[in-house]
């Protein structure tokens, strides 16, 4: 017979929040890039 190892992982709820804010503000920074590069032309507007 084989044993299983079910060990359940406690994650805090302050890094589940932490984590998606991060995900909301990478994904935000996506569409401001596709946003401007569409208005402008270039990836980041003012840069040559």
């Amino acid at each position: 017979m084989t044993t299983q190892n079910n060990k359940s992982r406690n994650i805090d709820p302050e890094k589940v929040t932490a984590e998606r804010l991060n995900g909301y503000a990478a994904f935000f920074g996506c569409i401001a890039l596709v946003g401007a590069y569409a208005t402008t032309g270039q990836i980041i507007p003012g840069f040559v």
